[in-house]
């Protein structure tokens, strides 16, 4: 159902008029790397990926329950010269995610990028 559901994404992103890069992630998670044009919000570009990714998952019946993400959402800048880097990153989520899981890496990006947070406040996470 991955494969399937990363193409979808792709697609929402690709007819939002925006670039995408690649999207990829594991159970817990999506990482979906995005040339974003200033035509539009980043607000508005996730919550249209979840919208109809949620639909279109529930629709297929990936699941037995009903499907929902969660609320939040985190996003990060990069330098176009990290696009190789960013790129085989989240290629490699499964890889990545034996050593460090999501909750360890998420707070790491926030302190990295020096971002005020309470953890109340995060993610509901899946441990």
């Amino acid at each position: 159902m991955e494969g399937e559901l990363f193409k979808y994404m792709s697609g929402i992103i690709t007819a939002k008029g925006q670039k995408s890069i690649i999207v990829n992630g594991v159970a817990d998670h999506v990482h979906c790397f995005i040339g974003l044009r200033p035509v539009m919000s980043i607000s508005d570009l996730v919550r249209d990926i979840k919208n109809n990714s949620s639909k279109f998952i529930n629709e297929k019946g990936f699941i037995k329950s009903r499907f929902e993400w969660q609320e939040g959402y985190g996003v990060f800048s990069y330098n176009h010269s990290q696009v190789r880097t960013i790129y085989d990153y989240i290629l490699k989520q499964e890889e990545h995610h034996r050593k460090k899981t999501f909750k360890e890496e998420y707070v790491e990006f926030l302190e990295a990028f020096e971002i005020e947070y309470q953890p109340k406040y995060i993610f509901d996470w899946i441990e």
